[in-house]
């Protein structure tokens, strides 16, 4: 479970939202409750911050470039675990955080990057496949199922209702456990200080809802408790001087679509079909991305919200669909979210080299462009680093089958040519691969350490 949060003053809604930026940068680089094990953790731990913050912000160059690489499967194969050991025993991934973070020491915490596979059970999660779960136990991570999970003719249903379809129609088809929530009817918002409020409630008594609900509350419990260690485990390592990347998390609204509801195919299909549908769905997703993006940040902790972009690649659409359909919707999210004082982190699956002139439409300094290495990186600098904070671009495949000396030729020309006069935040394209080389994984640490001062 998090740290409890710094409150919020009163007027906070007064403040602009470089003062909201500002209070939220103030309270990660002094973060409330750590304390710190040693007379030079504290020091070590405000630098790295702040060699992040001088990055992000574009006001001047930091001292330093921060190396802040995700290690993937390679850091649960380092540490001798299964990703499937890691998804069903917490101690296991904590154990994985705390020798990886002090073994390779960067600026950040080495997280390992799972979710409880307890909580995947409970719900009869239908989305993904698993180790031991429809992959092999010692496969590597987990692989989505796309499907459409949403008929085309169910727009209008969750155009009018978002929430009441989604809790409804939607949950229980891609979460077994949740089927007997259908005979919930219509919702309880309906009920008020009328008669229908015992028929209403009286789903609730329902053997097969009854047990449905209490899995889910027996999934809160097994959640809470992974949240909770893991969040001491992160404070403690805060103690140490290695801050946490971690805040809050939000999605693009097509991606939301594409990926979970409508399928690729079918969200293709409607932007041909039935544009306007489309567009209306993503507009009433906004505001609750919006507030998804807000509640899961909290003062004291990175004022960073993470997006995982799937589906806006070149090829993907037209240039024209993408400012429409991805980007428009997109865009709105990150106004909102920087109104409230926070830094969205846009990681780019795929190459984004026909979008750049599009994303470069933020504030200067209060966005992250996490790009891939299919993104030809020195044109990103060249459009995109005017105005935000760029990262990545290290791939896992030359970590996993290069020598030492092409690694560090690679990220020494990444240093070179996207940390010039900051703004870079040294990292990999994705996680490295668990059979990639201890030296090739040291190579390419060492090299952001030694190259990457100004």
């Amino acid at each position: 479970m998090a740290a409890p949060e710094k409150p919020i003053e009163k007027d906070w809604k007064t403040l602009t939202p470089d003062e909201k930026l500002q209070k939220r940068l103030d309270a990660w680089l002094s973060p409330p409750g750590i304390k710190f094990e040693t007379p030079e953790a504290e020091p070590a731990y405000k630098e790295r911050v702040t060699n992040v913050i001088d990055a992000i912000r574009l006001r001047k160059t930091p001292r330093r470039v921060p190396v802040m690489t995700t290690l993937g499967s390679f850091a649960e194969s380092f540490c001798g675990y299964t990703h499937q050991d890691l998804m069903y025993d917490v101690d296991k991934a904590i154990d994985c955080m705390n020798k990886c973070t002090l073994e390779f020491n960067i600026d950040t915490v080495i997280s390992p990057g799972v979710q409880s596979g307890k909580v995947y059970d409970a719900v009869d999660f239908k989305l993904y496949s698993w180790p031991g779960h429809g992959l092999a136990d010692d496969a590597d991570d987990v692989q989505y199922i796309e499907g459409q999970y949403m008929g085309p003719e169910e727009y209008d249903a969750f155009i009018r209702n978002p929430t009441y379809y989604w809790g409804g129609t939607y949950l229980p088809r891609i979460m077994g456990t949740l089927e007997p929530l259908r005979n919930l009817g219509y919702p309880l918002c309906g009920s008020g200080a009328t008669s229908s409020i015992p028929s209403s409630m009286s789903a609730y008594g329902l053997p097969e809802v009854q047990a449905a609900l209490k899995k889910m509350m027996q999934a809160g419990e097994d959640i809470l408790k992974w949240q909770q260690k893991t969040g001491a485990a992160s404070r403690r390592l805060a103690g140490l001087g290695y801050p946490s990347m971690g805040g809050g998390t939000s999605k693009a609204p097509f991606d939301l679509i594409g990926d979970s509801m409508r399928g690729f195919s079918g969200s293709i299909m409607d932007i041909y079909r039935r544009p306007q549908k489309l567009m209306e769905a993503m507009d009433a997703l906004v505001p609750i991305l919006i507030e998804m993006g807000i509640k899961t940040s909290r003062l004291g902790a990175a004022p960073i919200v993470g997006f995982a972009l799937h589906k806006g690649a070149d090829g993907f659409m037209s240039d024209e669909q993408f400012k429409t359909f991805y980007w428009g919707p997109l865009r709105k999210i990150v106004m909102a979210l920087i109104n409230e004082g926070l830094i969205p982190r846009l990681g780019a699956q795929g190459g984004y080299n026909s979008r750049l002139e599009v994303i470069r439409d933020v504030p200067k300094g209060k966005v992250i462009w996490a790009l891939g290495q299919a993104t030809d990186l020195a044109r990103a600098k060249e459009v995109v680093g005017g105005v935000a904070c760029i990262s990545g671009n290290i791939p896992a495949s030359l970590i996993h089958s290069g020598t030492p000396q092409e690694v560090t030729e690679h990220c020494r020309n990444l240093i070179e040519v996207a940390g010039k006069g900051g703004g870079y935040l040294y990292a990999t394209a994705q996680g490295v691969n668990r059979n990639s080389s201890i030296e090739n994984v040291r190579a390419m640490i060492d090299c952001g350490k030694k190259y990457g001062r100004y």
